[in-house]
């Protein structure tokens, strides 16, 4: 069983990763809308002394998904598990996992739209009526066992929403998607961040940081690591704007927040194919890239930018993705591109 339940966080960085989550709902920075809802539902689940109801989470990478997860379970005080959708690859994976809960705990799923369609029809009757339907022997031999569960609270995560079938979509009682964050929501993180790392940092430096973090506070957090270590190695150890700077220049993140990746993206787009349109298969060969990483981990945050557009014949470059990388609109182009 031990197989399908989250690894413990050896390495460092996961260490530091988990160390800097929230773990309360009041510690949690940004999303408000989200954690008002989240709030209310907590508090009728616990004065109803009930498992909350299933809830899913939508969003780009970083923004804090698996985070209110565990604080789900935090402020739940219950037990949690936590599981990559794709590792469960047959039925009796997940039935080995669901027979284990207790009353009230969670069970977090990472990339549920990643799900194996058989071990999802499984996944059915439990949310519903928290009842495991076991099938023994073969043929017409077969018989259903059916095993009572515990209630308990499924948590989805989720990258891509449209993946997700319409039966289980539809088992959750709430789906909060998860938004980008505002400079000043970042800059707090960044701030909080560095008390924990026990790092002396400038207020104008944590929003020089929150500036290139592309709305998500994972890349807020990874980054003000490693501006930490050119602090400590090149420095006296404390984040100044010029060290921050420096730090950031090393890194080849530009004041967008973009990095060497995103503007090889762009370039391929301006260079390689005139601005575009050009498909996502050719454009990831070109890079070396997979189709996956280019839509899921490089695409969002440039369409937020506006510095593409996604068309029915391909990607485009915008005006303003023309100017970021320096290349001339062709003639007669539109304001757009």
């Amino acid at each position: 069983m031990s197989q399908f339940l989250a690894p413990a966080l050896q390495d460092d960085e996961h260490e530091l990763d988990y160390s800097l989550r929230p773990r309360r709902l009041d510690e949690f920075v940004g999303q408000e809308r989200t954690k008002e809802q989240l709030s209310v539902a907590l508090q009728a689940a616990r004065s109803r002394e009930e498992a909350l109801d299933h809830v899913l989470l939508v969003g780009p990478p970083g923004l804090g998904k698996t985070s209110l997860a565990h604080i789900i379970r935090e402020e739940l005080g219950s037990g949690i598990r936590t599981i990559a959708g794709p590792s469960l690859e047959r039925k009796g994976d997940l039935a080995a996992i669901l027979t284990t809960l207790e009353a009230r705990d969670v069970l977090f799923i990472d990339e549920i739209h990643r799900l194996n369609p058989a071990v999802e029809e499984v996944l059915y009757p439990a949310l519903e009526d928290f009842r495991l339907d076991i099938i023994v022997g073969q043929g017409a031999a077969a018989r259903t066992l059916t095993l009572d569960l515990p209630p308990f609270t499924l948590v989805g995560a989720t990258t891509r929403t449209g993946l997700l079938t319409t039966p289980l979509r539809d088992r959750f009682g709430m789906t909060f998607r998860l938004g980008y964050y505002e400079l000043a929501e970042l800059a707090k993180i960044v701030l909080r961040a560095a008390r924990i790392l026990g790092v002396d940092i400038d207020p104008e430096a944590a929003g020089e940081i929150a500036r290139r973090s592309r709305g998500t506070p994972r890349v807020a957090n990874r980054i003000l690591r490693r501006v930490r270590d050119v602090a400590e190695v090149r420095h006296e150890g404390s984040v100044s704007i010029p060290i921050a700077r420096e730090a950031l220049e090393l890194l080849e993140i530009d004041e967008q927040g973009l990095e060497r990746t995103d503007r090889e993206l762009l370039g391929a787009i301006a260079w390689r194919f005139d601005g575009g349109p050009v498909g996502l298969s050719t454009l990831a060969v070109s890079l070396g890239e997979q189709p996956d990483t280019i839509e899921d981990v490089y695409e969002p945050y440039l369409l937020q930018l506006g510095f593409i557009q996604r068309t029915p014949r391909g990607r485009v470059l915008t005006r303003l993705g023309r100017v970021h990388v320096g290349a001339a609109p062709p003639a007669g182009a539109s304001a757009l591109f």
